[in-house]
């Protein structure tokens, strides 16, 4: 009782919040000059307008270049931050006013000095992309009586200026034939409009090629461009000259600019003292040792190995400067826990015909190896209330290699239906130790060193025991795998391969004929109970088009996309092995066994696709597909119970509580079989979903949910669960609803509230869409972070 009771109390709570919220949002479009002062106007509507003709200028991308855009606006017609605000008093001593104008937007008012300096930064904009003869001009309907401003950019752009030719002026023949070996990646070309961020953009492609080709002191400031135009004529003859060497100005910095540099000496200080950044950098004193082509200059102690330094640096001694070895070297080095700030700096040390040498310096300074964590939690399981307490404790070097261990130990009591009565002498203990090691090394056999440097792979190995006790058994549940992680470096993808994952849970003991008792003909809730052994191996996928944020780029990413792929496969080696020496078994009626427990084979496949599209800084629209599948085979008829799919719940058809849509048109009762029974072997699952931020941290979500899950094989537990082609899309249930979410930033908040719209449940009101009724039809869901 206690649990609904506190369940529906957040319910009316969110709804009150909402009916706040909706209330606010018809109260915005009264009353929004409110706080405008007399004689001025409220900044209301501000366009661009570019003529038809002209493609390639996104007024997304110009709006960002106005000095002025009016108060946002929420659903593209209500502004719910300058409603907010609206709601306060004019006396601001007051702590509610205040506190109600934090939360809101002030109103923006029209400003005819920025006004005119949004049309010049337009001009210029314009006049960058390449249309050197363009005009803006700014029109403004004022309404008096609403004190409101409309504003309008007119922009004629003219036709644009067009590179006719493209001439190449360089200050050696050296370089001449170093940056034209490369000329197929130039992104200036000819009939090509001139374009000033095209032309930025080329200097950074020559820029980083000559760095990456030991030109150490070359400078992006040393290309320029130079563009002849004629009178009445839109070509342009285009030169990029490479200027000559050049001492700057004030400067006693003696490295050249056009002179290839070889790197001498690679040095590790171990202990610089980030604070100090002026403290020299070798001292005879301190301890160095020399391992293969690298120098590590110890301070007290020698917390990391020669060998892990010299895995994780890729500048080499003898060899050309170049820029991507260092920037992988902080790649690699970034990967060490044990590693708080990580410097590379070049000093010159010689010059001979031509060629400079530099030495190389990277300086580490360590973060604490150690750290200690205890936390006391209060645990509500669907009624159930108990307490745990855990102590956690991470070693981050624990190896000297950067090796990081982490373990938990945890303790917890929970009792049945909020009874605390015998609290000491009732079994309802659990109690959990979790152990994991991370190396930042692939490690394995048999593979090259080479090979295990380049891929940057980080391996895990976890070990976790669960040991349980009820009043009707004692479970034990124990888990042990080993993987791999790595990400491209040139790409977005990411990929985890477990070669080994061992999940084992034994009953050393339970009441008699317990499980006969709770299931006598139901193989899902009596798997869930009795001894199973799987050993799998997996591989999951992760992609996205996302780019990381960069202060030269004006126009935000509008389309993001992401998938993720995961595949798993058991139970085949066990399968080989045991078909060799015991041929007899190996089918469903007599499976095979190992340590005289039955395990799993079954393959699965998963993904997920997600796509975003980001209408301006404050609304977005969300879509996502999910489809997923699981096949026992060989030694089993079912897939494990962890295995299998669950419909409903937070992160799935959110008009249905955890665990309590389908299979299929299965009708569910709430009861504990039912619960075991509602899961599947196919799942799929489609979402839309509205974002727009309100004020504060809050922000509102609008979705609509489909999707299902059904059984590979018509088990007699799971009436009308089994997937059909012909009918599977009758089976499809369908739910709507709002969200409010809080976003922290490091963290979001969020309390969605489903309704059912199409129920495919047999003996179920199929279309609640049409007779809604709050209690069967409503499901709130508290969770943490976005649903995809």
């Amino acid at each position: 009782m206690a649990h609904h009771y506190f369940l529906n109390r957040i319910t009316n709570l969110w709804a009150g919040i909402m009916l706040s919220s909706l209330l606010c949002l018809g109260f915005s479009g009264c009353s929004s000059s409110r706080h405008v002062p007399e004689g001025q106007f409220l900044l209301d509507k501000v366009s661009i307008m570019v003529p038809d003709s002209v493609r390639g200028l996104d007024k997304e991308e110009l709006l960002t270049y106005l000095r002025q855009q009016p108060n946002h606006k929420m659903l593209w017609a209500t502004k719910f931050r300058l409603g907010i605000y609206n709601m306060s008093g004019r006396d601001t001593t007051k702590w509610y006013n205040r506190w109600v104008r934090r939360l809101g937007e002030p109103p923006v008012i029209y400003d005819t000095l920025l006004t005119r300096e949004s049309a010049s930064q337009l001009q210029k904009a314009l006049t960058n992309k390449g249309y050197l003869h363009s005009s803006v001009t700014v029109d403004t309907v004022a309404d008096h009586r609403k004190r409101k401003m409309t504003v309008n950019y007119h922009l004629d752009p003219g036709k644009p200026h067009v590179i006719e030719n493209i001439e190449y002026k360089f200050a050696n023949d050296t370089l001449k034939e170093l940056i034209m070996r490369d000329s197929l990646h130039f992104v200036v070309r000819k009939g090509d409009r001139l374009d000033r961020a095209t032309l930025d953009i080329q200097r950074d492609i020559i820029t980083n090629y000559l760095r990456n080709h030991g030109y150490y002191g070359f400078a992006k400031e040393l290309v320029t461009f130079n563009a002849d135009t004629t009178t009445g004529s839109l070509d342009v003859d285009l030169t990029m000259t490479v200027r000559p060497p050049y001492q700057r100005p004030n400067s006693t910095d003696q490295i050249k600019t056009h002179e290839v540099y070889i790197v001498r000496n690679v040095y590790y200080v171990t202990d610089f003292d980030a604070s100090n950044p002026d403290s020299p950098l070798i001292d005879a004193r301190r301890d160095t040792v020399r391992y293969k082509d690298i120098s590590v200059i110890y301070g007290e102690k020698r917390y990391l190995r020669p060998s892990v330094l010299y895995d994780n640096c890729f500048i080499r001694a003898g060899s050309e400067y170049r820029q991507r070895d260092v920037d992988r070297t902080y790649q690699a080095l970034s990967r060490l826990s044990i590693l708080k700030f990580i410097n590379v700096r070049f000093r010159q040390v010689a010059e001979a015909d031509g060629i400079g040498f530099l030495d190389a310096y990277i300086l580490l300074t360590p973060a604490k190896s150690q750290s200690f964590a205890i936390e006391v939690e209060g645990t509500n399981s669907e009624g159930d209330l108990g307490a745990a307490l855990s102590l956690s404790y991470a070693h981050r070097n624990i190896g000297k290699g950067s090796e990081t261990l982490t373990t938990k130990v945890r303790g917890a009591y929970e009792s049945l239906s909020g009874n605390l009565d015998g609290l000491l002498h009732h079994r309802y203990m659990e109690y959990s130790l979790d152990l994991g090691i991370n190396f930042p090394k692939f490690k394995a056999p048999f593979l090259h060193e080479a090979f295990k440097r380049n891929i940057n792979a980080t391996t895990e190995l976890h070990l976790s025991m669960t040991y349980q006790e009820r009043p009707e058994y004692t479970r034990i549940i124990s888990n042990a795998g080993w993987s791999y992680k790595w990400q491209e470096r040139f790409s977005r993808n990411r990929h985890i391969f477990t070669p080994i994952d061992i999940n084992y849970v034994y009953l050393p003991e339970s009441t008699y004929n317990f499980i006969d008792q709770i299931a006598p003909d139901n193989p899902l809730l009596r798997y869930s109970y009795e001894d199973h052994f799987i050993m799998r191996m997996g591989y999951t996928f992760y992609h996205s088009n996302k780019r990381p944020d960069a202060p030269w780029r004006r126009g935000r990413q509008r389309d993001i996309y992401t998938v993720r792929a995961n595949a798993e496969i058991a139970g085949n080696l066990l399968y080989a092995l045991s078909n060799i020496f015991d041929y007899q078994a190996g089918h469903h009626e007599n499976p095979y066994k190992v340590f005289g427990i039955h395990y799993s084979q079954y393959f699965k496949v998963e993904g997920d696709f997600g796509y975003l599209h980001v209408f301006d800084s404050r609304n977005s629209l969300a879509a996502h597909f999910g489809l997923g599948i699981g096949y026992p085979y060989g030694n089993s008829s079912i897939l494990p119970f962890e295995k299998r799919f669950y419909g409903g719940g937070a992160n799935g058809v959110r008009g249905w509580d955890v665990r309590t849509l389908g299979p299929g048109s299965y009708p569910g009762s709430n009861s504990v079989s039912d619960f075991i029974n509602q899961c599947g072997d196919i799942r799929i699952d489609m979402s839309v979903e509205y974002r727009a931020k309100l004020f504060w941290v809050f922000e509102l979500g609008a979705f609509i949910d489909a999707g299902n899950i059904w059984t590979i094989h018509n088990y007699p537990n799971q009436k009308g669960g089994m997937f059909h082609f012909n009918s599977f899309y009758k089976q499809i249930a369908l739910a709507y609803g709002l969200g409010l979410r809080m976003d922290f930033s490091y963290f979001m908040l969020r309390f969605d509230l489903g309704m059912k719209a199409h129920n495919p449940a047999m003996g179920a009101e199929p279309w609640p869409l049409i007779h809604p009724r709050w209690k069967r039809d409503s499901s709130f869901h508290f969770s943490i972070g976005y649903p995809f």
